[in-house]
Formats: C-alpha cells, structure tokens, sequence
C-alpha cells in the first residue's frame, strides 16, 4: 500500500525521446544519478561523475546508491548520497522521497535500468530526466524518462555510461576513480601484504544470485595458488563476503593447496577488500564486483570468464590477461557463435567454467607476474583521508 501511494503521488514521464535535450551551456546547479548496485556496475560509474565534475565544478551531485555500494563509496569527494536500502522494502522509497523532500533537480541521469531504479525515479523531482536507448533500458525503463541515449550496441557496461556524460557534451577524458580510504584501511592492508612482496588476492566467488554458474573449482584454485607461491614467491590470500557458500570455498581451497593461504573470506569490509586489491600484485577472480574494484586502484586482474561476455563485462584495463571461453560456452549452449545471441546474454550451464583449465589460468598469471617485476607503471587510484 505505501508503494501503491508513492506511484499514485507521481506519475511516470510521458517520453519524448525524440525531442532534442536540452543544452546545458549554463551548467546545472543540481543533479541528481541513479545506480543503486551492484559493486561492479557503481565503480564503472565513478570515472563518469569524475568527467562531469571537472567540466562542472559548481554543480552540486546528488547520488542515489544502494546500501552496500555506499559502503564502498562513502566520503567520494564531491559527492552527496542518498542512501536507498532496499532490505527495508517498500519503506526505502519513502526514505528517499523523504531525503529529497523539497528538492528539484535540473536534470536526472537514470543510469539503472531495473524496476527498482525505476520507481525510485519516481520520488526525484526533475526537469529533465535521461536514459538509456530502448533496446538497453530494461524493466520499461524508457517510460520512467524524458529522454533517451541513441542506441549503441556491443559496448562495455562502461562505455554505455559514459555516453551519459557525452550526451551532455562533456568530453571523456582520462579515468579517474580516487576512491577514498581511511588510513585504518591501508594500515591493514599493510599488516597482510609487506612491501615488496609479491602476492596474489583471489576472489574465488561471484555474489550470492549466480551462485555457482561463475564459480571455478577449488581444485583448479588450490592448483593456481601452488602455482603463483612456488613460481612467483607469491603471497597467497582469499577475499570475499560472509555467505556460507564463500566460507566453505575459502575453506576447501585452502585445505587443497599445498602452500599456506591466508583466508580473509568474510573478515573485511569493502573498504580494507579496496585496500588489499591496491596493496596486491595481481587479482584472480570471475566476472564479479572485486574485478571492477581492482581496475579501480590500478591492480592487473586475470578474469574468468565463461559465463559472461569480457567485452561487455570484462575488467576494463585487463582485458588481455582474461581467460576467455565464452565463445566456446556460447557455441556448446546456443549451438551457434557469440554473434548469433544477444549481446550480453549469460550463460547458466553450471559446467561452463569447466572449459577453463589450470594451464589457460598459468599462461596469463605468467604474463601478469612479468608485467609487474618489469616495472610496469600502476596507476593507483584511492586517496585517504576518508574521516
């Protein structure tokens, strides 16, 4: 009934995608983006919000973001939030209406395309509200919005929301993220990788909703470990969240290898897992959230990807070091080629991340290793400070 009462105060936007967007030569004092989740899609988001605040300095920007995701990304300079925590259900939407109350926005980037988002679009009051081109917005999203982006297909998750900020005429420039850490975070990424110290994070799970249709075996894990400690000197540990699914991997790949792993599965928050994939020499991990926030500080990531297409979804400046069987999932599960299927279809046989074998995973550890003791320039991304 409350939701009922929300949708019934504020009608969706009538589309008028073909009308031109209005030109902001005068840039707007307010605006407001929506990108509730998940980790890997709101750091693919942040470079953008960088692009937008240096062409607009004065503007002040507001985001709506999930509850985890701000967990992450809390203290983003320039930046006010407005929590959405969707596990108090149809109140959620009362606590932004009720954060925005009095507030009316310029523009409105509608960058998530999900029922959700939608109705949260609802309760922001906006003159001009932006999102994306029919064929991407899903959940009917183009009936929340007043304008569309032209369609423009088989691009990386990232791309497609840059063309937010391009659509505004703002010129995409380098990447940027800095996201900030408290000084609590390094010291204890500090205190499980020494300087110096060549180490390997791996992230062996994707979230609890692909449960085991992006996961590798503990086997083949255990194996790579042995691999990267014997060969590289690395420093093994294990990352991820507190579900009992991560627990009982963390525990079987550690029981498997050979070498001592050190397990931090379901023992950091988001922001010393940031500080740790700074901190790391390499990141191993599937198509997953820790991908995104290791491109984020600059760290190399080899990718398992079998499931999901790497050039939609893959981490954005490793693409050379990911393992890549979806063209062979896609031809075993569709019986045709990756061209022949939606962009950005996954694949849900649970034995597609078989295809991926020890040695494929050796070659581009290998190459990253060698990439790193080259002295290969990192750009590192994160700031402290966060109070």
């Amino acid at each position: 009934m409350v939701l009922w009462a929300i949708i019934r105060t504020v009608k969706p936007a009538e589309s008028s995608h073909h009308a031109v967007l209005p030109s902001f030569d005068i840039p707007p004092a307010e605006l407001c983006l929506i990108r509730l989740s998940a980790i890997g899609d709101t750091c693919h988001t942040v470079p953008v919000v960088r692009a937008i605040q240096k062409a607009w300095p004065e503007t002040r920007l507001t985001w709506i973001i999930g509850k985890t995701e701000y967990g992450l990304l809390e203290g983003l300079d320039g930046v006010d939030f407005v929590l959405f925590d969707k596990s108090r259900g149809r109140r959620a939407y009362l606590d932004v209406r009720r954060e925005l109350s009095g507030r009316r926005f310029e523009l409105l980037l509608h960058m998530h395309a999900s029922m959700r988002a939608n109705l949260v679009s609802l309760v922001v009051s906006a003159n001009t509200s932006l999102g994306f081109d029919r064929a991407r917005g899903r959940d009917y999203q183009w009936l929340f919005c007043r304008h569309r982006l032209a369609a423009t297909p088989h691009q990386h998750v990232m791309d497609g929301l840059f063309e937010f900020a391009t659509a505004l005429g703002i010129r995409r420039d380098e990447l940027r993220w800095d996201i900030p850490l408290a000084a609590t975070d390094c010291e204890f990424a500090a205190s499980q990788i020494d300087a110096g110290t060549p180490s390997l994070v791996i992230s062996p799970c994707a979230g609890q909703r692909f449960r085991n249709f992006r996961d590798w075996s503990m086997d083949r894990y255990a194996a790579i470990a042995d691999y990267a400690a014997e060969q590289h000197g690395a420093k093994i540990l294990l990352t991820g969240g507190p579900t009992d699914r991560e627990r009982n991997y963390g525990r079987g790949i550690a029981e498997l290898a050979r070498t001592e792993v050190v397990n931090l599965i379901g023992r950091t928050t988001l922001k010393q897992l940031l500080a740790l994939l700074e901190r790391s020499t390499v990141v191993l991990c599937p198509d997953s959230g820790p991908a995104h926030m290791a491109t984020a500080v600059g760290s190399p990531v080899v990718g398992l990807y079998a499931t999901s297409n790497r050039h939609r979804t893959g981490p954005y400046n490793s693409q050379a070091l990911v393992v890549d069987k979806y063209p062979e999932a896609v031809r075993r599960e569709f019986g045709g080629p990756v061209e022949g299927i939606r962009w950005g279809r996954r694949v849900r046989d649970p034995g597609a991340m078989s295809l991926i074998t020890v040695a494929d995973v050796i070659s581009k550890l290998r190459a990253a290793f060698e990439q790193q003791s080259s002295g290969a320039n990192r750009a590192r991304n994160t700031v402290t400070g966060l109070v």
